[in-house]
């Protein structure tokens, strides 16, 4: 047999001198008062704010809720800007509800919002089947679509105003059949901006003959100057809310913060709260890290558009009528 290597016992390090203390003495994240509590069937959504734990989160939606809330009572400007998705969830008519109160003083979207946008206005539907269309070559070839966006765009430029007013208002004139669901439509009716924010070449209708690039660049800048005018009004207690942009909204905002301050304008006292289903790099940045940069607060939510949207206007617009009533 060959040798059995010698048995060796290592040194284990003596614990007897270890210092300890008691629990009690010991500061805790999480305590049992932080607990969530069970609903009962036919609760209220001030119940259900009440029930969440104080944990995280829970905290985290409760001081959104606080922050919109109190903008709105204050009179401070409350933008949201948000990616196509937003549309495409059916969340349109929670913001047309929310700009009618008067809780919205803009919306922004980029390219693809606008164009989902107005294919519900127009025929009740949207969101394509990109693999069934892509290999044929139909893929965003919808010739009304592109017709529609790309004519409001030369209309734009022509008259001096934004895309987003314009494509609300031909949407308005042309009688579309759904604008009561349409936020382009139901924004122009009311009188709050939308601004459309294009980057070019990454829309269906930028594949069309009808694509002027001057016309969609000179409509698309007037928004960016819109939204930058309205982003005056955050500070002191107003608020941003970033709805699933990744990219193209958050550089938005950044480029018009930065404006804003070379301006001159105060931006402290804000809160920026990006809400997503997973948190991106540039959203969380600019949104979240940068007004905090500014002198204002930053809150991040995660979760789907079409729960997270919802319960976010249900519990903003109960918390503004509940303090109304108690004044």
């Amino acid at each position: 047999m060959p040798d059995q290597p010698p048995s060796r016992s290592h040194p284990e390090i003596d614990l007897s001198p270890l210092n300890t203390y008691s629990i009690r003495e010991r500061r805790s994240k999480v305590s049992v008062d932080s607990f969530a509590t069970p609903l009962a069937p036919g609760a209220s959504i001030g119940d259900l704010l009440s029930s969440l734990p104080r944990i995280l989160a829970g905290n985290t939606f409760r001081e959104a809720i606080t922050a919109l809330a109190g903008a709105v009572r204050s009179r401070r400007a409350v933008v949201l800007t948000m990616g196509a998705h937003v549309i495409k969830c059916g969340l349109a008519p929670i913001l047309i509800d929310l700009m009618r109160r008067g809780y919205l003083s803009a919306v922004a979207t980029n390219g693809a919002g606008a164009i989902h946008d107005l294919e519900i206005a127009l025929f009740g539907q949207t969101s394509e089947d990109v693999e069934s269309e892509l290999p044929a070559g139909r893929f965003g070839m919808a010739r009304e679509t592109a017709e529609f966006f790309n004519a409001a765009a030369s209309e734009a430029a022509a008259t001096r105003t934004g895309l987003g007013a314009t494509l609300g208002g031909r949407l308005l004139k042309a009688g579309a059949p759904h604008a009561d669901v349409s936020l382009l439509a139901q924004a122009a009716a009311i009188g709050v901006p939308v601004t459309v924010h294009v980057a070019l070449g990454t829309d269906i209708v930028h594949m069309h003959p009808s694509a002027d690039g001057a016309a969609l660049g000179d409509a698309s800048l007037r928004d960016f100057r819109i939204l930058a005018n309205v982003l005056r009004g955050i500070n002191h207690g107003g608020v941003v809310v970033n709805v699933g942009s990744a990219v193209v909204l958050p550089e938005v905002l950044l480029k018009c913060f930065s404006l804003l301050r070379n301006l001159g304008h105060d931006l402290s006292g804000c809160t920026g709260i990006n809400l997503d289903f997973i948190q991106q790099y540039r959203s969380g940045t600019q949104v979240v890290r940068r007004l905090e940069l500014l002198g204002g607060r930053g809150l991040a939510l995660t979760g789907h558009h079409e729960l997270m949207v919802p319960l976010l206007a249900w519990a903003w617009t109960t918390e503004v009528e509940a303090r109304r009533g108690s004044e």
